[in-house]
C-alpha cells in the first residue's frame, strides 16, 4: 500500500477515535445542571419528546446527543413513573435509571387498630394514589380484590407499604392482604394446641379484637387468654370494641347501656363467640397473641385509666375493680391507651 494511504487510513482511525471519546465524554460528563430535577414519563412518550424536554429543561444542549445515545442502546425502553435527576448523573446514568424502572418511591403506613375504611381515608391524604375503592363496602372490595372472604374487614396487614406515583389503593391492599396471608400461614402453623378456633379467619377475628382492646405489647397475649378461657367455658366475650364497630357511624363517641343491649351481629354482650368478622386491621403482635395466648385463669379485665389493664379471676374480684378504676374513682387524667 502506498504511503499517503496508510496516512489517510491512519487520520480516518484517529478522526474516528477522537469522534468517539469525544461522544463518550459528552454522554458521560456531569449534566450541566446545579439541583436535582424530577422528570416524569408518562404512558407513550418516546425518545423523541424526551430529547425535547431534556434540551428544555437545560439536561442536554442538544437533541440529537439522545438521539445518538439511542442509537447505540438499541433495547433502550423508559419505564413510565417520576425519577429524581441528581446533578452527578450522566446522561448515561439518566438512561439507566429510566429503563431499569425504579422511579421514585413512596410510603403509606396502615395503622394497627384501623378499619378498611381508615386506611382508604389515609390513602387519600397521600394525594398521589389513585383512590378506587373509597366508595365500596367491605363486600364489594372483597369481591373486587378477589380476596377468599366476603368482608374485607380485618384483610390488610398493618405495616409501611411502598408505593409509586399513579399506584392505586386496590395496589396497595393486594399487598398488604398477602402480606397478611403470609403472616397469619406462619403463626397459625405455630398455633398453641386445643384452642377454640377452627380456621384461620376465627383467628384473625380474635386477633382484631386483641388488638382494639390494648395499645400495650405485653397485654395482648394475656388479653387474648382471657377471651380464650371465655369462648372455651362458653361465656359472652362483651368486649366494648366489637359493639362499637356494629354501631358503625351511629356511634358518637359515648357507649352507653342502651347500645350494649343493641342487636347487632357484632354486639358480643347479645351473641355468644366471636362476631362474624374481623373490627379492625392487626399488626403481627396481635396475631401471635391470638394463636398463641398467655395461660392464665383470668375471666375478665377492666381498664386502670394509664392504657392498662386490671385482670381477675372471679366476678366478685372484676367488680371490686371496676368500682376502683372507674365507678368511683375514675381519674381526671383518664385514658384508654398508654402516653408515647
Amino acid at each position: 500500500m502506498k504511503a499517503w494511504l496508510w496516512r489517510i487510513a491512519a487520520l480516518v482511525l484517529i478522526l474516528i477515535i477522537s469522534s468517539s471519546l469525544a461522544l463518550y465524554y459528552l454522554l458521560a460528563k456531569p449534566l450541566p445542571i446545579k439541583d436535582s430535577q424530577i422528570y416524569e414519563i408518562k404512558a407513550g412518550v418516546g425518545s423523541l419528546s424526551i430529547a425535547n424536554q431534556f434540551v428544555q429543561k437545560g439536561l442536554i444542549k442538544n437533541k440529537k446527543l439522545l438521539h445518538v445515545a439511542v442509537k447505540l442502546q438499541p433495547n433502550w425502553v423508559p419505564k413510565v413513573g417520576k425519577y429524581q435527576i441528581d446533578p452527578d448523573m450522566s446522561l448515561l446514568d439518566v438512561m439507566a435509571l429510566f429503563h431499569s424502572g425504579k422511579a421514585i418511591v413512596h410510603k403509606v403506613t396502615l395503622v394497627e387498630g384501623r378499619t378498611t375504611k381508615q386506611y382508604l381515608l389515609a390513602m387519600q391524604e397521600k394525594g398521589n394514589i389513585k383512590m378506587t375503592l373509597l366508595n365500596k363496602s367491605n363486600e364489594m372490595i372483597a369481591e373486587t380484590l378477589g380476596l377468599e372472604v366476603q368482608h374485607a374487614e380485618g384483610q390488610f396487614f398493618a405495616d409501611t407499604y411502598l408505593y409509586h406515583d399513579g399506584d392505586t389503593d386496590a395496589d396497595i391492599l393486594k399487598q398488604a392482604n398477602k402480606r397478611l396471608t403470609d403472616v397469619l400461614d406462619e403463626h397459625w402453623s405455630k398455633k398453641q394446641k386445643n384452642l377454640p378456633l377452627k380456621s384461620k379467619q376465627q383467628a384473625l377475628i380474635l386477633a382484631s379484637i386483641v388488638e382494639k382492646e390494648t395499645g400495650v405489647d405485653y397485654e395482648r397475649p394475656l388479653i387474648a387468654g382471657v377471651f380464650v378461657n371465655r369462648l372455651n367455658k362458653r361465656m359472652r366475650l362483651q368486649t366494648d370494641p366489637t359493639v362499637i364497630y356494629g354501631l358503625g357511624e351511629k356511634f358518637d363517641g359515648n357507649i352507653r347501656r342502651r347500645h350494649l343491649r343493641q342487636k347487632t351481629p357484632y354486639n358480643t354482650y347479645t351473641i355468644y363467640g366471636l362476631p362474624p368478622t374481623p373490627i379492625a386491621n392487626v399488626g403481627e403482635g396481635a396475631i401471635k397473641a391470638a394463636l398463641t395466648p398467655q395461660k392464665t385463669k383470668a375471666l375478665y379485665f377492666v381498664a386502670q385509666g394509664d392504657g392498662t389493664h386490671k385482670f381477675s379471676n372471679t366476678l366478685r374480684q372484676h367488680n371490686a375493680a371496676v368500682a376502683k378504676y372507674q365507678r368511683f374513682q375514675r381519674r381526671a387524667d383518664y385514658q384508654s391507651t398508654p402516653k408515647n
